[in-house]
């Protein structure tokens, strides 16, 4: 069976057909990065500490009511203590003077049973405010964050299959759809619990959005463009609409009307449905020939170019569609796709707490949060420029590695880095943004590009949901900083070094033709490469295509 990319040679690398299918594609993505993250502003906790109902006190005893504790060598309120109102009551009616007439520390102190009072300052109103996610309550905003990512785990899982069965692009505008009518209808939650179901579909729909765009463009693309798309265009479109976020949560300190102004974005990008095409190669597996020539054809049209009288033998397309459907198990079936799978597993966990882990940080940096979000955002750019630069000369397996070590080596010496010089701080922490950026988007080709096609979708699927996996342990492990200062980032940095080691066992894939079937696959290195004597890889005597 003669190969895809072979059959389409006579379209050439680049020309009208391809930059117009790279730039509507990847329009879809600015809306993934609207979507992604505006946890970081609606969840942010602002200042705040009891609520003071308005009894008969004295100036004094007022402002003395709240303890005031030693965090650090300073002196702050407490968020979650008050000394005893009826107490305090007791003593300013009688009119004893607090710090004069006795020691207020001696005081009972009890939980603020009347709520709590916010600083403005920053958000006139999110989800923290209105329903007091404080001090006991505080493990609910992580809760929060990470039903999303559950929700990305569950949109992986259906994904891959879905569009399998229905097609790239049909799955592409139905989970754009989706994602707009999940994210409007969560600005309308009347309380926690419905906020988090809601945003399991917002994370299922924009994952699916995500995984299927990504696909549908790395199978339209020539070779030389896919490269491009999947390193400079699908994630430069993604952070632009993450770099316009905070932008517009700075304009809109509210979060009801932010989440509807986001849902509404969506709407622009239906009119695309027709002029995006579905994939040929997706088309020729299911038989259907004759659409997936007048695709081509009229990408030849496009790009000015003569398109032979048959383009797909008609032999070739019914081997091609009756090959067996694979589904998750049959990824695992043989030694040599589990391991490679297992392996891609690890990398896309450990990459996506790291990522995830600093761009949910960024609330909790000195400074003003949206310039700390748009500036995170900002450190993404050189790095999407320089992995397409280095992707289209250096072999990936390494790459991979020295970013993932880039990364992890960073947030292993943020944890030396004093208080004082926060500016410092923040310089790495930027740093190893960049890293895990970089990771971020060689991982992602890399993966593609060992999966073939009959399993890609559902490979790609499979890897995002471990991704999930690391999304969803992100904002706990960004909690445990609530303890302990230090240990995000040593337990963020200890996972990335070890997943730059486990990387080093898969194949590369340079300069290498997309597989099509399972037997095209690259063998693992090390234990994995050694299948059972006498069998092949798909299980059938015989020799193991090392293609």
């Amino acid at each position: 069976m003669s190969d895809f990319d072979e059959d389409t040679a006579f379209l050439g690398q680049t020309g009208l057909y391809f930059w117009t299918t790279f730039f509507l594609l990847n329009t879809v993505f600015i809306s993934t990065g609207f979507n992604g993250l505006y946890m970081v502003f609606i969840g942010s906790t602002p200042q705040h500490h009891c609520l003071i109902p308005d009894v008969n006190l004295t100036e004094e005893w007022r402002n003395a009511i709240i303890p005031v504790k030693v965090v650090d060598g300073e002196a702050v309120r407490s968020q979650c203590r008050r000394f005893s109102l009826q107490v305090v009551k007791n003593l300013s009616e009688n009119g004893l003077v607090p710090g004069k007439d006795l020691n207020v520390t001696d005081l009972r102190q009890e939980p603020c049973s009347d709520g709590w009072t916010y600083s403005r300052d920053v958000y006139r109103e999110n989800i923290v405010t209105e329903w007091d996610l404080v001090c006991d309550d505080q493990w609910k905003v992580p809760f929060a964050s990470s039903s999303l990512f559950v929700g990305y785990l569950l949109g992986s899982l259906i994904s891959g299959q879905l569009s399998d069965r229905f097609g790239r692009k049909k799955v592409v505008f139905v989970s754009l759809a989706a994602q707009s009518v999940s994210v409007l209808l969560q600005s309308f939650a009347q309380s926690w619990s419905m906020f988090c179901l809601m945003f399991l579909f917002v994370g299922a729909s924009q994952i699916s959005l995500y995984i299927s765009a990504f696909v549908l463009g790395t199978e339209l693309l020539s070779k030389t463009m896919r490269v491009v798309f999947t390193t400079l265009g699908a994630f430069l479109f993604y952070c632009i609409g993450y770099m316009t976020l905070p932008w517009i949560a700075f304009a809109i300190r509210e979060w009801r009307p932010l989440l509807a102004v986001l849902a509404t974005t969506s709407v622009v990008y239906f009119p695309l449905w027709w002029f995006i095409p579905e994939s040929p190669r997706w088309l020729l597996t299911q038989g259907r020939r004759d659409e997936a020539e007048d695709i081509v054809r009229d990408a030849a049209r496009k790009n000015k170019v003569q398109a032979p009288a048959v383009i797909f033998k008609e032999a070739e397309v019914s081997v091609l569609s009756d090959i067996k459907k694979y589904s998750i198990l049959d990824v695992l079936r043989s030694r040599n796709s589990c391991c490679l799978t297992l392996m891609c597993l690890v990398l896309w966990m450990a990459i996506n707490i790291g990522y995830f882990g600093l761009s949910l940080n960024t609330s909790n940096l000195s400074g003003d949060p949206f310039m700390n979000c748009f500036l995170s955002a900002t450190s993404e750019l050189p790095a999407y420029f320089v992995s397409t630069w280095l992707l289209k000369k250096c072999p990936r397996r390494p790459l991979l590695s020295v970013f993932l070590l880039i990364g992890g080596g960073v947030l292993l010496l943020i944890q030396v880095i004093p208080e004082s010089l926060q500016s410092v701080a923040l310089a790495l922490e930027m740093t190893g943004k960049f890293g895990f950026t970089m990771a971020f988007g060689i991982v992602y080709i890399y993966t593609a590009e060992l999966y073939p096609t009959v399993i890609r979708n559902v490979g790609m699927g499979l890897c995002s949901s471990a991704a999930r996996v690391g999304s969803i342990t992100a904002p706990y492990v960004i909690y445990l900083g609530t303890y302990n200062r230090i240990l995000p980032y040593v337990v963020m940095g200890t996972l990335t070094m070890a997943s730059s080691v486990v990387n080093l066992f898969l194949p590369e894939t340079l300069n290498k033709d997309l597989p099509e079937t399972m037997d095209q696959m690259q063998r693992c290195k090390g234990f994995c490469s050694r299948p059972k004597k006498g069998k092949s890889e798909n299980g059938t005597n015989g020799a193991v295509s090392l293609h």
